[in-house]
């Protein structure tokens, strides 16, 4: 394991991982964790970056330019090491760029700087994908991280919501067995404002909401603990858990899972950012406990 990193405030302490500039570890100051462990009897993971594809690709691969690259489950960039570009007691940033190996899955030039940022009660997360290339990037880009179900002296498992700041009266999707996204439209399980966490919601996987009104949601038990999360300017969303596992994840995306039988360019698929030459685009999220 690369070497932790850790940055604090009075309120809250985040450790973050190299290894994929992965949140490791999110407690309040008191060593109250309000973040997944981990536990790889259940799901390794505590919050992977997504980066350049948001879940699985069809057939696992990308095409550029009518070339087949291959493509791991939402990407690689959860899988390599960052190099750190800034660290003080409050605030750490990660840096990853292509190299030899990227360009083996994915033909493009990119710096890709992850900021991690702590103030009193909030941890600011802040991504900026940049194109020091002489051709459009094509990419996707998510959070996923996976906060504790229930929190922890909070309530029941039963008791905890998420609450939208608006109605989210459209339809959902679901991915197949295969990960890739179904065309078919499900009534959204969110009541009003208000979706109540169940196990069995999950049990044909992810809740996916590729048109959401709201940029912020409140996660937790009403009158009590409830964590506040932020995600502006990111245009999907998942919400996630295995059924009768600790956690749930709550994942601002730029982008999704392939389509079935989708066999296009990465430049057509859909959720796909473009950032011209020379140019970045920024993707932000934020998690702060709520007074």
């Amino acid at each position: 394991m690369s070497e932790i990193v850790t940055i604090r405030s009075d309120r809250l302490i985040a450790e973050i991982n190299p290894l994929g500039a992965e949140l490791h570890a999110l407690r309040e100051a008191d060593g109250t964790d309000l973040q997944w462990n981990g536990d790889p009897k259940v799901w390794n993971g505590r919050a992977p970056i997504l980066f350049p594809v948001i879940g699985v690709v069809n057939e696992g691969v990308i095409r550029v330019d009518g070339r087949a690259y291959p493509m791991a489950k939402h990407g690689f960039a959860r899988r390599r090491r960052f190099e750190i570009a800034a660290q003080t007691e409050t605030h750490v940033a990660f840096r990853l760029e292509d190299d030899a190996e990227t360009r083996k899955a994915y033909p493009f030039a990119f710096r890709l700087e992850i900021a991690f940022g702590i103030a009193y009660g909030a941890l600011a997360i802040d991504a900026t994908l940049s194109n020091p290339g002489d051709v459009p990037l094509p990419a996707s880009f998510g959070y996923h991280p996976a906060l504790l179900w229930p929190l922890p002296d909070t309530g029941l498992r039963g008791d905890h919501r998420i609450l939208f700041d608006e109605a989210e009266p459209d339809p959902i999707r679901r991915i197949d067995h295969d990960g890739l996204l179904t065309p078919t439209l499900h009534p959204t399980p969110v009541e009003g404002r208000t979706l109540r966490l169940r196990d069995d919601l999950f049990a044909d996987d992810a809740l996916i909401f590729l048109t959401h009104r709201s940029r912020g949601l409140l996660y937790g038990v009403e009158g009590e603990r409830n964590l506040r999360i932020d995600f502006p300017g990111m245009d999907e969303l998942g919400i996630w858990t295995k059924p009768g596992a600790g956690y749930v994840c709550i994942e601002p995306w730029a982008g999704v899972a392939d389509p079935e039988s989708f066999a296009g360019d990465i430049r057509s698929k859909p959720g796909i950012v473009e950032v011209p030459p020379g140019g970045t685009h920024s993707f932000a999220m934020r998690i702060a406990v709520d007074a």
